[in-house]
């Protein structure tokens, strides 16, 4: 699946397969941004969950590599989002907090 800015416009979302110049890391990053255009509050958790399964599965497959060090800290930043997200627009608790 991969988003393009006009699939943006209106809250609309539509998943297309061919990749984009755009997307540096679409094995997580599709999810992640589907997650983060999502205007339906009920599909919104699917969403966000998807999001974090294809980021932590990535993270599996590229743990062992030292040239990724930038996709690990796209990586770090899109867990963060997520976890904004999660506490702003689902409620959930932060657990960072101290």
């Amino acid at each position: 699946m991969r988003l393009t800015k006009s699939d943006c416009a209106g809250g609309r979302v539509t998943a297309t397969q061919d990749p984009s110049p755009e997307i540096l890391y679409p094995h997580s990053q599709n999810e992640y941004q589907a997650a983060l255009v999502e205007l339906d509050r009920e599909k919104l958790p699917e969403r966000v969950a998807a999001a974090e399964t294809s980021i932590y599965k990535r993270l599996q497959q590229i743990s062992q590599s030292v040239d990724r060090r930038a996709e690990h800290e796209a990586i770090e930043d899109a867990l963060g989002a997520l976890r904004v997200l999660k506490k702003d627009s689902l409620g959930f608790s932060d657990w960072e907090q101290k």
